[in-house]
């Protein structure tokens, strides 16, 4: 986002002063999140499974002047993810202005072939670590007076799609309706909760998917703007 009339992004934009946790931050559509409320002001927590590419993605935000701490994290274990809110509590004062519930995963199966295992894993990663976290969060955002959850959800939680499952389709538009309960509920604590549904990104998890022919095909049938990604591929 480029000068305008009004001003420059940090001019309108400010988070100095504000705390935040991105979920998943060390890569794709969770890396963009954290670098850019750290580049507005904020100062950032953010958590991820890979030690080696939270240390390599802390590095770069520190060159870049941004005030970003990580720790490792599996978001999948209750465990873990108390430990996080405990160390978030600990650094930031009991205080939390966002939450950003970024950390997702998805399973390419059809209907059929999914296993209870893969039905059990998905709930867990996607709707039932939110709801969690959101839950352990809770006393920190209010204690912030001014407190924002955003849920990273997807088209597929709305619309049905060949790029996606029916139980991760299912996944996210259950978080698609914990976003409204949330924003229903905690209102009178001034917390704000909206989700963000995006379609295909090219993350890293995207891209290996992209490379699949019957994939980009589908991504370009399923897409208004298909002739931007027509170029893309060539």
């Amino acid at each position: 986002m480029g000068e305008t009339n009004s001003g420059s992004k940090s001019s309108r934009w400010c988070l100095q002063g504000m705390t935040a946790l991105v979920t998943g931050g060390s890569k794709g559509i969770g890396y963009a999140i954290v670098e850019e409320l750290a580049e507005l002001g904020a100062t950032v927590h953010t958590c991820s499974r890979n030690e080696a590419e939270l240390s390599e993605s802390l590095k770069e935000w520190t060159t870049k002047g941004y005030r970003v701490t990580g720790s490792v994290c599996d978001m999948t274990s209750r465990v873990n993810r108390e430990e996080l809110i405990a160390r978030v509590s600990s650094q930031f004062n009991g205080k939390l202005n966002i939450l950003v519930n970024n950390v997702g995963t998805n399973i390419l199966k059809q209907t059929l072939d999914f296993t209870a295992e893969d039905f059990a894993f998905l709930m867990n990663t996607n709707p039932e670590s939110c709801f969690h976290l959101s839950q352990l969060a809770h006393p920190l955002l209010k204690a912030s007076k001014a407190a924002s959850i955003i849920f990273i959800s997807s088209i597929a939680g709305f619309v049905a799609t060949n790029l996606a499952s029916v139980v991760y389709g299912a996944s996210k538009g259950a978080m698609n309706q914990m976003t409204k309960y949330l924003a229903f509920e905690w209102a009178k604590d001034n917390i704000r909760s909206n989700c963000i549904a995006p379609g295909v990104i090219r993350t890293p998890n995207g891209e290996k998917h992209l490379k699949e022919e019957t994939i980009m095909n589908a991504v370009i049938s399923e897409t208004t703007l298909w002739d931007g990604l027509e170029r893309q591929r060539k």
